[in-house]
């Protein structure tokens, strides 16, 4: 499944790169190419529906986002895609981002993949620039680290759909093209802003597609979140210079909203929805 170099372990690649990880610019962050065994990733890329045709994924549209990603759960993953997250969510593999990230509060996986899994964007999509919301919505676990693969052939430079990391105060900024076989991981913080904020200009009959992965912990050094009060509990956007958008007006609302409300919410939302 793997693409390691001759000899070479897991744990070995950790050890080697942590210094690497830690001191990337504009923050933590590590690209590996050719990962994964490439016959393997085909079959993978093979498997991956068309999300905008299938009942079982979710359309983001509005001014901060315009994409498809999977529901809750592994329902879309077939078999060698549920193979390859599974082994990713592996104690071996956890291990390694444990050594690499420098995580020193046990990692936990999200088997559910809670606003990963698969993402596909068409022609038009984007992500605007933002910090990803640091607490599992049904666990309120800590997220930590944020895994991305991507599965785009021949992806050129005209189609857009780079992933841009930036610094806090959006001055220094990193783009990383979203080729086949290439993988990003990087720690989440209310400071580790990044996108896809232009428009992606593919063909009609081309999309953008990735699988996601985020891992938790029981806790999280305080100096990582902006505001103890707001705690995570929502995505933080940031306009560019010269950028203009509106938030959508629940995420503002969550924003706002005291922790402690938004659990009881959103258990007396899903009583209602079973009802």
């Amino acid at each position: 499944m793997l693409n390691l170099p001759k000899g070479k372990t897991l744990k070995q690649i950790a050890n080697e790169n942590y210094l690497k990880y830690k001191f990337a610019e504009p923050f933590p962050h590590i690209i590996f190419e050719n990962f994964f065994n490439e016959d393997y990733l085909n079959i993978v890329l093979k498997e991956f529906p068309n999300l905008a045709d299938n009942q079982d994924s979710i359309l983001h549209k509005g001014s901060t986002d315009f994409k498809y990603a999977s529901k809750r759960g592994d329902f879309l993953q077939k078999k060698y895609t549920k193979s390859l997250l599974q082994f990713l969510n592996s104690s071996e593999f956890i291990d390694f981002l444990q050594t690499i990230c420098g995580v020193s509060e046990p990692l936990i996986p999200d088997p559910h993949f809670l606003g990963g899994g698969l993402h596909e964007t068409k022609r038009g999509g984007f992500l605007k620039v933002h910090a990803d919301f640091c607490k599992h919505p049904e666990t309120s676990l800590d997220r930590r680290v944020n895994l991305l693969i991507f599965l785009n052939k021949n992806w050129r430079d005209s189609y857009k759909g780079d992933l841009t990391l930036f610094d806090k105060n959006m001055q220094n900024s990193k783009k990383i093209s979203p080729n086949f076989n290439k993988i990003v991981i990087f720690n989440t913080t209310d400071f580790t802003f990044h996108g896809v904020p232009d428009p992606i200009q593919c063909p009609e009959n081309v999309s953008r597609k990735s699988l996601a992965l985020y891992y938790f912990s029981n806790g999280r050094p305080k100096e990582e979140l902006r505001d103890i009060l707001f705690e995570g509990k929502s995505t933080i956007y940031k306009r560019r210079p010269g950028e203009n958008f509106k938030m959508d007006l629940k995420k503002l609302i969550i924003k706002l909203m005291p922790p402690i409300i938004y659990p009881i919410l959103k258990k007396i939302r899903r009583k209602l929805i079973k009802k």
